[in-house]
């Protein structure tokens, strides 16, 4: 068939849903490319314009609009003939241009070269979809012609392609709703990648369809005659399992091919929504419903979009599952986002909300494309989501959020929006108060209690799921960590400045920078910042500072003197300082001990009880030791071990609860040592708010008759 002949074709099946002028302007795209392409050919032997063509027939398939169309015949105009996106834009506007340049710019990009590349890659993916959805519509029309004629490739390129296609483009076209495009590619790519065990399964489904044939007609025609009985509208489709689904199911789900097989589906398209429902209790008189395999994906449909009603139903001595839906859920089912086009010129309801599902997900990818550190943090989130299972709960308003399978209160609440999330202390699961790290089930209602002034807790990044939730926590938490670095570094200068008899106000701009340079940092503040890191000695940068040179050259016996006053001024601290102040859990210090910090290299300050063992004993270790002093009003609380030896008697260890609940403490721990039948020893770590606090839990304990010996633990 000549390539005219084969644009008329194209253009007959383009006139069941555009107008001739539009028709018009694809065959001039189509012409454009024949002319720019002249001479070219692919690995097949055939003439290259084969290829858009090929593309712009899979897109007609899925009806869609004109600049797509004229897009995919100029799709690779620019990279393989060297017209340049101007002349593009001259001859067939700034849109189609646009497309054409976006779908060049994916072609670029080679997902297998290594993780980075393949991250930076995706990034550019995203931003060309953000601009424009159609971009990868056609980029996937491509990528499926490539698929079907990927036979001459050398086999090196045909397994990096085959990888691609199931790791990046099946996934896009499964999320974007096009179910159609999504098996194809996973079976050509499954076929490419095993080509021996595709082979196998297809004969192995081809052999068992035949030998079932009877069953299956036997069934649909049961199906048929109650329809008819009832006077419902609906055809009947058999429904064909896909080679890669059946693999997976064998591999992941540990399922042999006869289970999978023994179960026959069917698929009824009918008129409207309340034909579906009816459809449902006409099937459901016909055979029984097995329990808990109902879905109404009508009623709340999958986050691609696709509706639905599945059933599984036990007749004839095999399980038969049903999909019941609409003409226009068909479509959509098929088509995903494509059928958006379809339906332009009369919109309906379905599709207005497709359109905003894709929207919505494709900002997204930007807000985690603009929070996430790097590529490779970037793609990390998004696999994630090009992957759902999904979950569907309600908002106490009562709309429904789709999650993916695990999502947990807090994913809930980013999902809601980011401020949410970042406010989050509690929620009420069905009204009743829940955990935040609990996952949640479908169907239940999901209420978040914030807080102003609240921030994420890093132990959230343990338990969320979504790529937003966790993008938004680890942005948050390194602007956190970055201010209260900044604090404690400032805090942590100031007092060494101040025991060289000085302050910063009192050091020249041109001094600071000197130091800045020499230390080969972009600021002050990043200098400040590894000081409170625990990256850098405060007391070195202040005696930069003060030397007048970067090297500090001034001896140490000329400035020592003044040091001897830093002493002096200890830091305060509340116990709320945050990520970067932690307290040692070998002493568990609690207010009112003496304490000193010692800077932990990369992770802040770690506040020790001054005689702790583990704190250095040389002169020169201590001299890095900040002093510390507590602040007055704190009402936090700290943990304390205390080690309790008592004579062992029935009830003692209630008496020991009760003695610490009377002072108002709080038992973390408790651990019994058995040291004799006569005679054992209590561990127990409690919560206190101070000095005189534990003081007044060890003497409500120190009064039960049964304890001889009580003493608190330091390691």
């Amino acid at each position: 068939m000549s390539a005219e002949a084969t644009v008329d074709v194209l253009a007959s099946e383009l006139s069941t849903y555009l107008d001739t002028n539009r028709i018009n302007q694809v065959r001039r795209a189509y012409y454009y490319a024949e002319q720019a392409h002249e001479g070219q050919m692919r690995k097949s032997g055939d003439r290259y314009i084969t290829h858009p063509l090929a593309v712009a027939h899979i897109l007609a398939g899925l009806k869609l609009d004109h600049q797509s169309l004229m897009a995919a015949m100029l799709h690779d105009v620019i990279e393989d003939t060297g017209i340049p996106k101007d002349a593009l834009a001259e001859q067939f506007g700034e849109d189609v241009a646009e497309l054409v340049d976006g779908v060049s710019k994916l072609t670029q990009i080679e997902f297998r070269t290594r993780a980075e590349a393949q991250a930076e890659n995706f990034q550019k993916m995203t931003l060309a979809m953000a601009r424009d959805i159609r971009v990868i519509l056609v980029k996937l029309a491509d990528r499926l012609h490539n698929m079907r004629t990927l036979g001459p490739m050398p086999y090196e390129k045909r397994q990096r392609i085959a990888n691609e296609t199931l790791d990046i483009y099946a996934p896009i076209a499964n999320r974007l709703g096009m179910h159609s495009i999504c098996t194809e590619l996973e079976d050509l790519g499954f076929a490419s990648l095993y080509p021996m065990r595709s082979k196998y399964i297809s004969k192995a489904v081809a052999k068992l369809r035949g030998s079932h044939r009877e069953i299956i007609d036997d069934i649909r025609g049961k199906l048929q005659e109650k329809l008819e009985e009832r006077s419902l509208p609906g055809r009947i489709l058999g429904r064909e399992k896909h080679l890669n689904s059946i693999y997976n199911k064998m591999k992941f789900k540990q399922k042999s091919f006869h289970e999978i097989m023994d179960v026959y589906a069917f698929r009824i398209i009918t008129d409207t929504e309340d034909d579906c429902y009816r459809i449902l209790g006409a099937v459901h008189s016909l055979y029984k419903p097995l329990p808990g395999r109902f879905k109404d994906y009508i009623a709340m449909p999958k986050a691609n979009g696709y509706q639905s009603l599945h059933t599984t139903l036990f007749g004839m001595h095999v399980n038969i599952e049903i999909q019941i839906r609409t003409e226009e859920m068909e479509h959509i089912a098929n088509n995903g986002i494509a059928a958006h086009w379809m339906y332009k010129n009369e919109p309906s309801n379905v599709t207005s909300v497709n359109q905003l599902r894709v929207d919505r997900w494709v900002k997204g990818l930007m807000e985690m494309r603009e929070r996430a550190d790097d590529s490779l943090e970037f793609i990390e989130h998004v696999k994630v989501d090009l992957f759902p299972d999904e979950i569907y709960v309600f908002t106490p308003k009562g709309k429904i959020m789709e999650l993916p399978s695990g999502a947990t209160p807090v994913d809930f609440a980013y999902a809601i929006h980011t401020d949410i999330g970042n406010a989050c202390v509690a929620c009420r699961i069905n009204r009743t108060l829940g955990s935040l790290s609990q996952p949640l089930q479908s169907g239940q209602t999901v209420e978040i209690i914030t807080a102003p002034g609240a921030r994420p807790n890093p132990a959230w990044l343990s338990f969320v799921v979504t790529g937003k939730a966790r993008s938004s926590i680890r942005h948050v938490l390194k602007n956190q960590k970055r201010a209260e670095s900044l604090d404690l570094g400032k805090t942590l200068l100031k007092k060494s400045l101040k025991g060289f008899g000085t302050s910063l106000s009192k050091i020249s701009e041109h001094q600071v920078q000197a130091v800045v340079s020499h230390n080969q940092v972009d600021s002050f503040d990043d200098l400040v910042s590894d000081i409170g890191l625990g990256n850098r000695m405060a007391y070195l940068v202040a005696r930069q500072l003060v030397s007048g040179s970067a090297e500090g050259e001034a001896s140490d016996t000329a400035l020592a003197p003044v040091m001897d006053n830093a002493d002096n001024s200890p830091v305060t601290i509340r116990g709320t300082e945050g990520l970067l102040v932690r307290f040692a859990s070998c002493c568990k210090p609690i207010p009112g001990d003496p304490v000193v910090g010692a800077m932990d290299s990369g992770k802040g300050m770690v506040i020790h009880s001054d005689t702790c063992s583990r704190l250095p004993e040389d002169d020169e270790g201590r001299s890095r030791l900040t002093h510390l002093k507590w602040a007055k009003d704190i009402a936090n609380e700290f943990s304390v071990e205390l080690r309790v030896e008592l004579e062992r008697q029935r009830g003692v260890i209630a008496e020991l609860a009760n003695a610490v609940a009377m002072a108002d403490g709080n038992i973390e721990r408790i651990n019994v040592e058995e040291q004799n039948a006569r005679l054992g020893i209590v561990s127990l770590v409690v919560h206190v708010n101070g000095r005189k606090h534990l003081a007044r839990v060890m003497r409500r304990i120190r009064n039960i008759r049964a304890v001889t010996h009580i003493n608190r633990v330091r390691h």
